[in-house]
């Protein structure tokens, strides 16, 4: 029986600062987020065969795909993922056509907002490591997971995602001008951990979103130096940092402001990251007991964050109910995991 290997990465939820790590932002002004780890994640499994094929097999969309064995696999929109790791991982390191099985699972939809793309490629990349024993540093994995996703496949979108999933926990990132990203892990006091957890509620409004029109229009105002898109950008940057002295200091009773703060300035990035029912939402849960919010991503839909300070959160999520389900989670320590058997 031939050897398995196995990988997963955690889900990510973005607690500050997100839209800073999108360029052109990031690369002219640098920027500044927050995001801690959930315990929802990406599977990936590598089945080695011999007979000359290459299987990718999406289990939570049903999609299989075969192909024979070649060293370049034509990008037609059909798990263009899967292709363009498996195209750069012979490009640079192989150098000649593989033959396996790759399946695949998310916790997660498309376009929830918890960093899903980004997180599947650090999984499958984790998978090929583990196979073929490339020696992948932590921030290795995370920017050559960071120019598949954005360079070679060109997707629109961030470069927190493939940091959080690879290194794992609450990390404080900067992304400096240029290609420079390091990564702070906070050492927060497990009883602060264990308070934001209870009062931090993820709310699933069953919608998804095509994230990457956002980014483009995000993108575009950036660059056009539009003068409200940059000063909220900026705005977000501040509020990664007064994010990350609250955890510390365990100022908990803050973390609600803070993402009020952080979403009022967000909804002026572009236009699409909040909506009617978005906004009904947001404001129920406020007359309700939460302090603050933010959808999570980069906005017009998916999951949403609402901090319900002391004992509201049963009652805020009772009252959104009509709009979604609240989805249990906890914070986790480690990022990728790779094994084999």
């Amino acid at each position: 029986m031939s050897r398995i290997y196995r990988s997963k990465a955690p889900l990510r939820l973005g607690l500050a600062g997100g839209g800073t790590d999108v360029p052109p932002y990031s690369d002219l002004y640098g920027g500044a987020v927050l995001n801690a780890t959930i315990n929802m994640y990406a599977y990936a499994t590598i089945i080695p065969r011999t007979d000359g094929k290459i299987i990718f097999k999406s289990l939570d969309n049903g999609q299989n795909l075969e192909y024979d064995s070649t060293d370049k696999l034509e990008i037609d929109g059909e798990l263009d993922i899967l292709k363009g790791i498996y195209n750069r991982i012979v490009k640079d390191y192989t150098k000649e056509p593989l033959s396996f099985e790759l399946s695949t699972i998310v916790d997660a939809p498309p376009g929830s907002g918890l960093g899903t793309s980004s997180t599947l490629v650090v999984t499958i990349l984790g998978a090929f490591a583990e196979w073929l024993r490339l020696p992948f540093g932590e921030y290795d994995m995370a920017r050559l997971a960071y120019e598949i996703e954005r360079i070679d496949l060109q997707m629109a979108g961030g470069k927190q995602d493939q940091y959080a999933a690879t290194f794992g926990g609450v990390n404080f990132m900067e992304f400096f001008n240029g290609d420079k990203v390091v990564v702070n892990p906070l050492r927060i006091r497990s009883e602060y951990l264990d308070e934001l957890a209870h009062n931090l509620v993820l709310f699933n409004t069953e919608t998804s979103r095509l994230s990457s029109e956002i980014i483009a229009r995000q993108s575009k105002n950036i660059e056009d130096k539009d003068p409200a898109s940059l000063d909220a950008s900026h705005k977000l940057k501040m509020q990664s940092m007064m994010m990350k002295d609250a955890l510390l200091r365990g100022e908990l009773d803050k973390i609600g402001e803070i993402l009020d703060y952080g979403w009022h300035h967000k909804k002026l990035l572009a236009p699409g990251i909040s909506n009617p029912m978005i906004d009904e939402l947001y404001q129920t849960a406020i007359e309700n007991g939460a302090s603050g919010g933010k959808i999570s991503g980069a906005g017009g839909g998916g999951f949403i964050i609402f901090y319900c300070p002391n004992n509201t959160r049963h009652q805020v999520i009772e009252a959104i109910s009509k709009f979604g389900v609240a989805h249990p989670y906890e914070f986790t320590a480690t990022g990728l995991k790779t094994w084999s058997i």
